[in-house]
């Protein structure tokens, strides 16, 4: 039975499908997220969100929702389940890319005179910023929650790793050596930091968790019971 590690708690529902394919597999949190207070400029064309844990904290700011107008901005987004967020709390979202980079090489071209609030964590990738600055997109970022290692070490050897950030792959190497462990990534920016320390690496095809889980399933020619 192949053994793998998760780098976040997965739901009831994931867990199922790690059950099901006959893998054994362990859990813990990485990473711990903070919220910030800040505060909300509403002179801007758009909001940019480019993860859920952004609009979380957006959603749970206590301070200087006045109006349907500034709950209602529309949006561009990173990510699929982003972008369900955003809609499950009345933004539109005009624009759901599936990076970072995708999504600034999409303003740049469609909408490079408008001006943009950016939500953002501490740790944030800097493949949109940079795109936007090189561009002289109009843009301001507001750090809305922090992103905090929690380095732990596991003695036992793991068949696969998955990593869900950047920020994962940093606090699960400050403890512990990939080694020969195949390493599931849920996207590009994650993959990167991993390369740092493994070429063994599985992309998920889309940034979603239960397509990361599908990845791991495949590779190791295990079949989801239906």
């Amino acid at each position: 039975m192949k053994n793998v590690l998760s780098t976040k708690l997965l739901t009831p529902g994931q867990k199922t499908i790690l059950n099901d394919a006959g893998i054994n597999f362990q859990e813990y949190e990485a990473i711990n997220i903070h919220y910030q207070e800040f505060q909300l400029t509403t002179d801007f064309d758009y909001f940019i969100f480019t993860s859920q844990n952004a609009v979380r904290a957006f959603i749970n700011h206590n301070s200087n929702f006045h109006t349907k107008k500034e709950l209602g901005k529309e949006c561009f987004c990173v990510g699929g389940k982003t972008k369900l967020l955003l809609e499950q709390n009345g933004h539109k979202v005009v624009k759901m890319a599936h990076n970072g980079a995708e999504l600034g090489s999409f303003i740049v071209k469609n909408h490079k005179k408008a001006s943009f609030l950016f939500f953002c964590g501490n740790r944030r990738n800097d493949d949109l910023p940079n795109i936007l600055t090189k561009h002289k997109v109009h843009f301001k970022e507001i750090v809305v929650y922090k992103t905090e290692l929690k380095p732990q070490h596991f003695s036992e050897h793991f068949d696969g790793i998955l990593f869900f950030s950047p920020s994962g792959v940093k606090s699960f190497t400050m403890s512990n050596e990939v080694g020969n462990s195949t390493v599931f990534c849920i996207g590009d920016t994650t993959a990167r930091e991993a390369a740092l320390f493994t070429g063994s690496i599985i992309v998920a095809d889309t940034p979603v968790v239960e397509n990361l889980l599908k990845k791991v399933t495949l590779h190791y020619n295990l079949s989801i019971k239906k």
